[in-house]
């Protein structure tokens, strides 16, 4: 009976240290290089690759702006993404594995502690029946006093040998049960690793496009990029200049019509000009920082224009009015768009909403406040960007550029 004992707790102890070594092997195993770029001609894992790619990203953005830099940035921004994918696959696999092997050994685990279980249940019941029988009857049935005396120390010593066995093997059953909590946990972590990894995989697709409208832009061409740049820090300024220098009008209530979607800007020479078109840039600041605008407007179908998608989305979760009128059509989001290489003064953040609409020209106050109008000219040489904003109180301002 003690062999078997024994037999069973080996076992038990060996599927335990399996399933132990499983953990620390799995560990080590897959260090393998990662397949990137640079990583792979360097050596470096699947797990450092991410961060050796985003410290090149960080000091080329330290640099002189230049097309061919900004290029080298979106092409290292891809590669990130790409190796944050493979690792983000490393994962799954790896947990996919623990899973799979920890399961298996803790099923046959649970399987031989059942038995011995069973085993030992049937020992303490045959145990006590032995302790019932009479003292007369064990004395008679001994021969002896000496037989006698063995035979109670024996049943005393098998009584306590077998509670705790069996206390000790229903203390493994526990341990295993936590075990498997921590298993689920990490089936949880596979289902957000799955999820992420589709996030990743359309910021990759999004990061390939950006780029792609880069040399669309500019037409691979140095100058151009630079007259883009210089664009986009022309409008900023004038917005700067506004704060300081504007006109004010009066109060406005929500729904006043404040002004007109216009061009002003714009310039035949693209050295000389901050505009493309004619749209309104719309932009909100609370507390002199930039705010996206969705969070003030009212939810609202609109047509997504970036993306070439057209498709119809939802944006917005404030109370305001929607400055301008249906259809409207979002040409740039705020936040990180396409041309996001343009803003270099935000860091890459778009800081309003630029948006069209085919039923009409007329811009609306979108909640009360007080009008103020601005004037400057865009660039030294160039035309004027006229520029209206509304002081809602409580420290939030929009503002409205390229009107007529």
């Amino acid at each position: 009976m003690f062999f078997i004992k024994r037999k069973f707790a080996i076992r038990i102890l060996a599927i335990a240290f399996l399933l132990g070594a499983f953990v620390l092997v799995n560990k080590f195993v897959f260090a393998e290089t990662s397949s990137i770029g640079e990583c792979k001609d360097n050596n470096i894992s699947v797990q450092d690759c991410p961060s050796f790619l985003q410290g090149k990203i960080n000091s080329l953005q330290g640099q002189a702006r230049t097309l061919a830099s900004q290029i080298e940035i979106m092409d290292n921004q891809i590669n990130l993404t790409e190796a944050k994918i493979e690792a983000n696959k490393r994962q799954i696999l790896d947990l996919t594995l623990d899973i799979d092997t920890a399961t298996n050994k803790i099923s046959s685990l649970q399987n031989s502690l059942n038995k011995i279980t069973g085993v030992l249940l049937n020992r303490i019941v045959a145990t006590y029946e032995a302790g019932r029988v009479q003292p007369l009857e064990m004395l008679l049935s001994s021969g002896n006093a000496s037989n006698l005396l063995a035979r109670l120390n024996y049943l005393k010593i098998a009584q306590a040998h077998d509670k705790k066995l069996i206390y000790d093997v229903q203390q493994a059953k526990n341990d295993y049960t936590n075990q498997k909590d921590i298993l689920e946990t990490k089936r949880k972590k596979v289902e957000s690793l799955k999820k992420q990894l589709e996030a990743y995989t359309a910021q990759l697709e999004q990061e390939k496009q950006d780029k792609q409208m880069l040399l669309t832009v500019t037409q691979n061409d140095e100058i151009l990029y630079q007259q883009e740049l210089q664009a986009a820090l022309a409008e900023q300024a004038a917005i700067e200049a506004a704060i300081v220098s504007g006109v004010q009008v009066g109060s406005v209530k929500q729904g006043d019509p404040i002004a007109l979607v216009g061009n002003s800007g714009w310039h035949p020479d693209p050295n000389l000009s901050c505009s493309t078109g004619p749209h309104l840039h719309f932009e909100v600041r609370e507390n002199n920082q930039w705010s996206n605008p969705t969070n003030f407007l009212k939810s609202k179908g609109v047509i997504d224009d970036q993306n070439q998608g057209r498709l119809t989305i939802t944006l917005g979760s404030g109370d305001w009015e929607w400055p301008l009128s249906d259809p409207i059509k979002i040409t740039q989001f705020y936040g990180q768009t396409p041309y996001s290489w343009k803003y270099r003064y935000s860091g890459g953040i778009h800081t309003g909403i630029d948006m069209v609409s085919d039923g009409g020209n007329v811009i609306r106050a979108p909640k009360d406040g007080t009008l103020y109008k601005y004037s400057q000219l865009c660039v030294e040489g160039g035309n004027i960007i006229n520029i209206v904003y509304i002081d809602h109180g409580n420290n939030v301002v929009s503002f409205y550029l390229h009107v007529q």
